[in-house]
């Protein structure tokens, strides 16, 4: 399986569809992960865990693919994040926010899994929503 492949999988099943068990197939399992909230996740259950947290506080939670190219060992995908504020988020009680940001995912492929992902976000936005109050 090709990385843009992995990656689309990444976001479409294993995200959006909140299907862990994908991470089994498609992650090292001594991947290195940095989420766009800033936590470092090394391993794949550390990384499952980290899924769960976000989607404790956001269940409803979609990426949506803009675009997606790769070259050589390196896939990049550009995303937008949406998601309702329904549960705790760190410090953050849940504010029944919808929010939605822009960012980038950088990966890198190899032996047929994810063995890297840094994951960059306008976090500033995220924030901004969250303090908003309630429509």
């Amino acid at each position: 399986m090709g990385g843009e492949q992995l990656v689309r999988r990444f976001y479409d099943e294993l995200w959006n569809e909140w299907r862990l068990e994908i991470a089994d197939e498609i992650l090292a399992a001594d991947v290195d992960f940095r989420g766009s909230l800033g936590s470092v996740e090394h391993g794949r259950e550390a990384f499952k865990r980290y899924v769960e947290r976000v989607r404790a506080a956001f269940p409803d939670w979609h990426n949506q693919v803009d675009e997606l190219f790769s070259a050589g060992d390196r896939v990049v995908a550009r995303l937008t994040w949406t998601g309702t504020h329904r549960g705790s988020l760190g410090d953050v009680a849940p504010t029944g926010n919808r929010v939605s940001y822009v960012g980038v995912g950088l990966f890198t492929v190899s032996g047929g899994v994810i063995q890297r992902g840094w994951i960059v976000g306008d976090t500033q936005e995220l924030w901004r929503a969250l303090e908003r109050r309630p429509s």
